[in-house]
């Protein structure tokens, strides 16, 4: 043997390329994708019918100062949630679901949602200006906590209210208020544990709006949707047809 051919290094072994290390099977790639597909396009039906309101949010710096203007356009919201639910609902079945969906489930459920999110959003102004005006008033204060539970019950019962659009359109008013107010209180973990998730994705999105808009609000939503289902279960031993 050679003196070069004995100060020759030992060739190394090839490492197989990343696709094959990382030992992750089909299906767990198409629920991965499946999850994205779902998030984007809530995200993208969200933006579009909320768009007044981005708008608003973007131009104007401090929006707490014009709290009926942006009250009346948050009533968009009401129903693009709504709408979500029902895109969500229909993902279950098919879990690459066309944009279209999202948009068929707005105006199918466009009435119903926009009349309980007014009216929640009406009843949570008022709560929040007693809390507002009663926390220096003296004495009076002391039914501040009481408004504040108030406040987060009519919240959680709101979601709830939302979800029910979707999930028992043809229930009363009565029915479907009593349903939603004591699935909230019933399940009260996972009513708060939607508030808190709804809490954190706008809070993201007041830090960086466009990161977060384009991530947060879908996955916000995934994560209320399923909630709000094992919530209502109870209330609801039947499942609903699909519209």
């Amino acid at each position: 043997m050679t003196a070069a051919g004995m100060h020759q290094p030992a060739r190394q072994p090839l490492r197989p390329p990343l696709t094959a290390r990382i030992n992750v099977g089909a299906d767990t790639w198409s629920t991965i994708w499946s999850l994205v597909h779902r998030v984007l396009v809530v995200n993208l039906g969200l933006a579009v019918a909320n768009l007044p309101l981005l708008v608003a949010l973007a131009v104007v710096a401090q929006p707490w100062r014009y709290p009926v203007f942006f009250g009346l356009l948050s009533v968009s919201v009401g129903p693009a949630v709504a709408a979500a639910f029902g895109y969500l609902r229909q993902a279950e079945d098919d879990d690459r679901a066309p944009v279209r969906e999202y948009f068929r489930a707005y105006r199918r459920n466009f009435a119903a949602a926009t009349r309980r999110w007014a009216a929640a959003t009406a009843l949570i102004a008022v709560l929040v200006t007693d809390i507002v005006w009663l926390h220096d008033a003296g004495w009076p204060a002391v039914l501040v906590p009481l408004l504040v539970v108030l406040t987060v019950l009519v919240a959680a019962t709101t979601v709830l209210l939302l979800a029910l659009v979707e999930l028992a359109p043809g229930l009363g008013l009565r029915a479907t208020v009593r349903a939603a107010a004591w699935s909230a209180v019933r399940r009260a973990p996972l009513s708060l544990l939607s508030l808190v998730v709804l809490l954190a994705a706008l809070l993201s999105v007041n830090q960086a709006p466009l990161l977060a808009l384009s991530t947060l609000p879908g996955c916000a939503l995934l994560v209320v949707w399923v909630n709000s289902r094992a919530a209502l279960a109870p209330a609801l031993p039947f499942e609903p047809p699909r519209g």
